[in-house]
């Protein structure tokens, strides 16, 4: 029997992978100060604009989802 190697079963990996991730983050996130913008409107000048912008769209999304679900939620036996 062959057995699967799975990187994210050993809680080590994850953590490693976990730290590289927020360096890479940070990285990216301080090289926006350094980057010249050409936006078409002012507030797309605004550090991390881009950032705050899709925070706020996938929370956005995320509670106009729940709020669907509301009206849309159907039984467990609605099929049967």
């Amino acid at each position: 029997m062959k057995k699967e190697w799975n990187i994210f079963d050993n809680p080590t990996n994850v953590r490693i992978m976990l730290i590289a991730f927020y360096i890479l983050l940070g990285v990216l996130m301080l090289s926006d100060f350094f980057i010249d913008k050409h936006g078409y409107f002012p507030w797309e000048n605004a550090p991390q604009f881009y950032a705050a912008y899709g925070f706020v769209s996938c929370v956005a999304v995320i509670t106009i989802a729940k709020i669907l679900r509301f009206f849309l939620k159907r039984d467990e036996d609605y099929y049967d």
